[in-house]
């Protein structure tokens, strides 16, 4: 099953702008809302010192300076003035009458919200008196000058409009460098592709583990295969360029002699062999690289084949069968195609009589390893030089003193193996080399 880290990315993306955007019209935008329909601080102390004076006047002087005072500063800020104590009664000299009586039901205090009341009335404010609240406070209908303006149109299409979209700016700004900036990079390197660029700039978008990483990998690994691809159509060209060149040119000196002709024919059929062979391998190694193909595999006993190789080697060779000996059992069995493991063997096990000395030995052995088995072809050559170990399966690499051949037996094999989901690889005896094969065991594929 796989997973979308993208899109549970994206997903996050969008519920953290959706509660945000939630929180900024019901909380920020509510309370700015709220905030415009409260006294300024300034307004909240002014209409204190009059709640201070009007305390002073009572107690200084009774019922007349609590009236005197509440007719100069009913004349004062034109509005409507009452002095009223612990029961809601008249302070000064003139009692409230019922309509007045009335508007005490509707008092607000300082700190509360103010908006005009129904009928487009201002709201009535009550202010209790600084040093003896008990005693009574100062209401006053508020001054129209005072009155808050609350939620203006502009207000309102900053807190709901203009803030908003600037959220959903920065949302479409966070997609398009998490999404669409990459999408741009990957779309510039598919247009290098298209153009034959293969070089590689390395995409920093291989490091994300979301699906436009697992893109970006997939993109470098598909010019990494390109770049395989062409290296070795040019290796192709120039070596069998260079490879043909020289059997041409022999049979053409062939031609323009007198040889007789039984020499002229056996001139030309080992002139002809050696190009067939060479564009046999050659193909057979492009086909493996190019196509990769998925090799149906069986249980192969091991000891059948090295015996089957081992009697056509000897008849071609004209080796004792004893100096081929194999140490395996009929217990190992291994899952490959037949037709291709038996092709890489061959390639091996002459390439191993080849650099063997008079009466050397070339052994099979080998031994388990988990679920594979661990095959070792040695023989009792020169060996190879360290640094060359891996060099000798590149194609057309031939070392120094390899003698006859075109380099290409070992590559062969070795894709070979690797097709059918081994390793092969290589290391020096005492004496000679060592070719190590690791195979899937036949058994566990079966109880599998």
């Amino acid at each position: 099953m796989r997973r979308h880290p993208l899109l549970w990315k994206l997903a996050a993306l969008q519920v953290s702008f959706c509660l945000l955007l939630t929180w900024l019209i019901w909380t920020w935008g509510l309370s700015v809302e709220r905030s415009t329909y409260f006294l300024s601080q300034a307004d909240q102390d002014y209409l204190a010192r009059y709640a201070q004076q009007a305390e002073h006047a009572w107690q200084q002087g009774g019922a007349q300076g609590a009236e005197a005072f509440r007719r100069k500063l009913q004349d004062a800020e034109n509005t409507w003035v009452a002095l009223v104590g612990p029961h809601l009664q008249s302070l000064g000299t003139t009692p409230l009458n019922a309509e007045e009586a009335s508007r005490l039901a509707f008092m607000r205090k300082i700190a509360w919200p103010m908006s005009r009341r129904l009928q487009d009335q201002l709201p009535y404010v009550s202010i209790e008196f600084p040093q003896h609240p008990e005693d009574g406070r100062l209401v006053l209908q508020l001054p129209e000058r005072l009155l808050p303006t609350g939620l203006t149109p502009w207000t309102h299409v900053i807190t709901h409009g203009i803030a908003p979209t600037l959220l959903a700016l920065l949302l479409g700004l966070a997609i398009y460098r998490h999404l669409v900036v990459p999408l741009n990079r990957l779309r510039d390197r598919a247009d290098a592709l298209c153009a034959d660029d293969l070089g590689n700039p390395g995409l920093p978008l291989q490091e994300r583990r979301d699906e436009l990483g697992e893109l970006a990998q997939a993109f470098e690994h598909m010019a990494g295969r390109l770049r395989q691809s062409l290296e070795q159509q040019r290796l192709l060209l120039r070596t069998l360029s260079h490879e043909l060149r020289t059997p041409l040119a022999r049979l053409r000196i062939a031609h323009d002699s007198d040889l007789p002709p039984a020499q002229m024919r056996e001139r030309l059929e080992r002139e002809v062999n050696d190009m067939q062979k060479l564009l046999e391998d050659t193909l057979d190694l492009a086909w493996m690289d190019t196509e990769q193909p998925q090799l149906p595999t069986e249980p192969v006993l091991m000891v059948s084949v090295w015996e089957a190789l081992s009697q056509d080697i000897c008849f071609e060779s004209g080796w004792d069968r004893t100096r081929l000996p194999c140490s395996l059992g009929i217990d190992c069995l291994v899952q490959v195609h037949l037709d291709s493991l038996a092709q890489a063997l061959e390639n091996l096990m002459r390439n191993a009589i080849r650099h063997s000395p008079a009466e050397g030995l070339v052994r099979l052995d080998g031994w388990r390893e988990g679920d594979c088995w661990h095959l070792r072809l040695s023989d009792q050559g020169p060996g190879v030089p360290q640094a060359d170990l891996e060099r000798i399966f590149k194609p057309y690499q031939r070392l120094a003193d390899s003698g006859a051949g075109f380099g290409l037996g070992l590559a062969i094999a070795r894709r070979a193996i690797e097709l059918q989901g081994g390793r092969l690889w290589a290391s020096n005896g005492h004496p000679g080399l060592c070719l190590h094969i690791v195979l899937p065991s036949g058994k566990a594929c079966l109880e599998s």
